[in-house]
């Protein structure tokens, strides 16, 4: 790796987080460029040299890519942007990716990540995932009928809301039938309104305390109010487990308060912001994560060698 290094942030659009991102990038000497899921596209030559590009430019000339949100789009259209990252990551391109594809695939579906969580011994909320209005019905009469219901996909508490009523269960369940959509049932867990985020950036771990007063959810977007913590070693070290096991460097794990219980893991996003967090951290978050990128590229290179 020779001159400065050059950072590819995908996704996300302008903004905030891209401001702090290029800022972050000065500091640390890189060139950083904006690019878009939309514009990611491949070609093959007679040589069978396999080219991976967007509208920042060839994938592989870049030595480190932070991936962002990917907008919304077909079946065919977020497969075949993944598969266009996959065959980067497989090709003989000396670019590092945070998070890379697989790991992003895990983090993006609610189920696939909760099962992991569980695997590793880790308390989770009751959770029922069915594909059909009579069988979410019955998990909504087997948690109590008290309820979460979520989106397997999507973040910041779009879509999520609570269920007490069976009445509005039916209704609901037969709108998620038929659009064809997996109902993600979770048993509602007591108070509401209280978790703790763990931010996790390579082998770093930093809490923020997350509360609302109107509502079950504290997203911050949705107008949660966050306070940075000191975390105990055991959530430290939950963080860095759930993480590593699941193959991602920069992401958040979010853990629910339980009445006279410990609390339980019940999301982990490989895409997180953190624009509530940094507004009550010491910590220039951006520069971590920048660093982060810069140590990933820098290794992958020494690797190549």
């Amino acid at each position: 790796m020779t001159g400065r290094m050059r950072l590819l942030t995908l996704g996300g659009g302008e903004g905030w987080h891209a401001d702090q991102i290029r800022c972050a990038a000065v500091h640390h000497d890189c060139d950083v460029s904006q690019g878009t899921y939309p514009s990611l596209a491949a070609s093959i030559d007679h040589d069978g040299r396999l080219v991976t590009r967007c509208d920042a430019g060839p994938l592989a000339d870049f030595d480190s890519i932070l991936m962002r949100t990917m907008p919304m789009g077909t079946l065919e259209t977020i497969t075949f942007r993944l598969a266009v990252l996959h065959s980067l990551n497989k090709s003989d391109a000396v670019t590092a990716m945070v998070n890379p594809p697989r790991p992003l695939e895990i983090a993006i579906d609610k189920f696939a990540t909760l099962a992991v969580v569980s695997s590793l011994g880790y308390p989770v909320p009751a959770t029922h995932v069915v594909q059909s209005r009579r069988e979410a019905l019955d998990a909504f009469d087997a948690l109590g009928q008290d309820c979460v219901v979520k989106p397997i996909f999507g973040g910041e508490g779009r879509g999520v809301m609570r269920i007490r009523d069976r009445e509005l269960a039916w209704t609901a369940f037969g709108a998620l039938e038929s659009i064809g959509a997996v109902a993600y049932v979770q048993a509602f867990v007591a108070p509401g309104g209280r978790d703790t985020r763990l931010l996790v950036i390579g082998d770093e771990v930093f809490g923020f305390r997350r509360t609302s007063d109107s509502d079950f959810r504290t997203n911050v977007a949705g107008g949660g109010q966050c306070q940075a913590i000191a975390l105990k070693h055991e959530q430290v070290e939950l963080a860095i487990n759930v993480c590593r096991q699941i193959g991602l460097k920069f992401a958040s794990v979010d853990l629910l308060d339980r009445d006279d219980e410990s609390p339980c893991v019940v999301e982990v996003n490989g895409i997180p912001g953190w624009k509530g967090a940094q507004q009550v951290s010491e910590v220039n978050i951006a520069d971590r994560i920048v660093g982060l990128l810069c140590r990933e590229a820098s290794a992958m290179s020494q690797a190549a060698m």
